[in-house]
């Protein structure tokens, strides 16, 4: 609009009010007064007035009272009368005076006041019936009861419903019993009305059936309670010993063996006597690389270190060299026992590291080729398995202070015996 030419604002405001004028006109009339003062637009009655509309015609008398029942409301007498209709009265033309004002309080003080006759209001009267000899409004319960009550029903009546003999009060004439298939018995209640009791036989119900007497309850037995017997006073108790803490060197050690990857778990302690017994052992059952120990043996941490190492750096990339294969299982045939050594019974021999789970005994290789070698002493021709075994048990001299094998004596013929045997000068033993 800012750049619009001067007529066309012009003839826009003009199309704007002449819009604005047909949508809202339509319905508006001249001012009116309300309450002979304050003039504002009506707005023209969208419906006929009340006055014009017909009321609906009805009968003063109500439906019970005009003959015909109440299948036909309306006999064809009383349809042709016509009734007189009250007209409403016409509308004023001029306004209503407010109710506070003094030109209503003239109409009221004209009219009179309301007179209430001392014997009431007649309501029957209001509702057309007139007169001290007209029937009175009888309901239809009120009506049905009366008909039952004279025996005037075309229904059976029947007295006594929810004992054991009903009994028929009567039955209307042309009343046909139903035949007796289509009689349904009811037995009666089982109560003491019920109840019959015949000199030298026993208590029956109304239905024939005999009555139980109640039983008791049956006794209670005597609770049993279980007691443990006590221990024998004057018995030698072991004495309690605190429990144990590991030291340092143990949690060590154990570290290094998840480290490398072993597979072993703790036990309880072993103890054999004064010359046998491993204060922390483990159980291994594996080494890294899926190489299983079978059977699981038992040992101290410090000889399952030595095995874990001597397997991972030295058993495993041996058998890769020659075999192209790993190993699959070690089999073990000896871990702790308590026993002297070379399993002697004198007893001026020391007794053996088997005794403190400080000795493992190892029997035969498997690979995972399935290749089985045997520790035990090779002929001329096993060329490959006579340089793994000589290899290995070679380099177990530097992990172990005692190897023993096929040849060093009689005792050790089919199998290495790895130890971890101290001695004062500090030297090896391997053969």
């Amino acid at each position: 609009m800012a750049y619009a030419s001067l007529s066309r604002q012009v003839l826009a405001s003009l199309m704007i009010t002449t819009m604005l004028v047909s949508c809202s006109a339509e319905g508006l009339m001249p001012p009116a007064s309300i309450d002979g003062e304050t003039r504002v637009s009506s707005i023209r009655p969208m419906s006929e007035p009340t006055s014009a509309r017909q009321p609906y015609q009805a009968p003063v008398a109500p439906v019970s009272q005009v003959s015909g029942g109440y299948v036909e409301p309306y006999p064809a007498d009383a349809r042709a009368q016509s009734y007189p209709i009250q007209q409403a009265p016409a509308a004023q033309s001029s306004s209503l005076p407010m109710i506070d004002s003094d030109e209503a309080l003239g109409l009221q003080s004209a009219g009179g006041p309301v007179a209430v006759p001392e014997e009431g209001v007649n309501m029957d009267a209001q509702f057309g019936f007139v007169g001290g000899g007209e029937p009175q409004v009888v309901g239809l319960a009120q009506e049905q009861d009366q008909m039952i009550a004279e025996g005037a029903t075309a229904q059976p009546v029947v007295d006594g419903i929810g004992t054991d003999n009903p009994v028929s009060l009567g039955a209307p004439p042309g009343f046909l019993a139903p035949p007796d298939d289509q009689i349904i018995s009811v037995p009666p209640k089982r109560q003491g009305a019920g109840i019959q009791q015949p000199r030298n036989q026993a208590l029956v119900w109304g239905d024939q059936s005999p009555v139980v007497a109640p039983t008791r309850l049956p006794a209670e037995e005597p609770q049993q309670v279980a007691m443990l017997a006590p221990g024998n006073p004057m018995a030698e108790r072991e004495p309690i010993r605190p429990r144990a803490v590991m030291p340092q060197s143990e949690v060590s050690c154990r570290a290094e063996l998840r480290r490398l990857g072993v597979q072993f778990r703790d036990i309880p302690r072993i103890i054999d006597g004064p010359s046998c017994g491993i204060e922390h052992p483990v159980l291994l059952s594996g080494f890294s690389g899926n190489i299983a120990l079978k059977p699981a043996t038992k040992l101290n941490c410090q000889t399952t270190l030595a095995l874990a190492k001597w397997v991972k750096f030295e058993l495993a990339p041996s058998s890769r060299y020659r075999y192209l294969s790993g190993v699959k299982t070690i089999e073990s045939m000896g871990g702790y026992s308590c026993r002297r050594m070379n399993n002697s019974r004198q007893k001026r021999n020391p007794m053996s590291e088997h005794a403190r789970g400080n000795a493992i005994d190892l029997g035969k290789f498997v690979l995972k080729n399935g290749k089985k070698i045997d520790v035990r002493k090779k002929n001329i021709f096993a060329f490959r398995e006579r340089g793994l075994l000589n290899t290995v048990r070679d380099d177990s001299c530097k992990y172990f202070h005692t190897v023993l094998g096929p040849g060093s004596n009689k005792e050790h013929w089919n199998h290495f015996h790895f130890d971890l045997r101290s001695r004062k000068s500090g030297s090896k033993y391997c053969d």
